[in-house]
């Protein structure tokens, strides 16, 4: 049996979501890096491995205020798995841009994985995506929005 609860991990899980959306939404992502314990780590296959949750919260602020970053204003998980154990959760998360109004969804997966620390906070994330389809995504998103603007 591991050291919390399935329970336990799943509303910290439930929280993180939330957190994320606001965001997302708000821009402001304290809430968000107040997830992570001070000593977390976070590794972004793109941007690298981040320790601490200060630094983590000063580079997720930076990088989701620029261009096109700013247009994710959702995270949906299409799945996720608890393994109770190790008090890991594992999603399927899709990166959803704002709607453009033009019947399209630009979204792109990525998978995540939390290590859960107790406290309702994790200590580690991983995300993991295809950098290329990522980029295309939101290349598509880019060019739908400057065409909608200029129409």
């Amino acid at each position: 049996m591991g050291r919390w609860n399935r329970q336990e991990i799943e509303e910290a899980f439930d929280r993180y979501q939330v957190a994320a959306l606001k965001g997302a939404q708000q821009g402001n992502w304290r809430d968000w890096a107040n997830m992570f314990t001070e000593d977390a780590t976070y590794f972004e296959h793109q941007y690298g491995r981040f320790w601490g949750r200060e630094t983590i919260f000063k580079w997720i602020t930076k990088v989701m205020a620029s261009v096109p970053h700013n247009g994710m204003q959702a995270f949906p998980i299409e799945w996720y798995s608890i393994d109770e154990d190790k008090g890991w959760v594992i999603c399927k998360v899709l990166n959803r841009m704002s709607d453009l109004g033009d019947g399209e969804i630009y979204e792109e997966p990525n998978i995540t994985i939390l290590h859960y620390a107790g406290g309702g906070r994790f200590s580690y994330e991983e995300d993991a995506y295809d950098r290329q389809r990522m980029g295309e995504m939101v290349l598509r998103w880019l060019q739908a929005r400057e065409k909608r603007a200029t129409d």
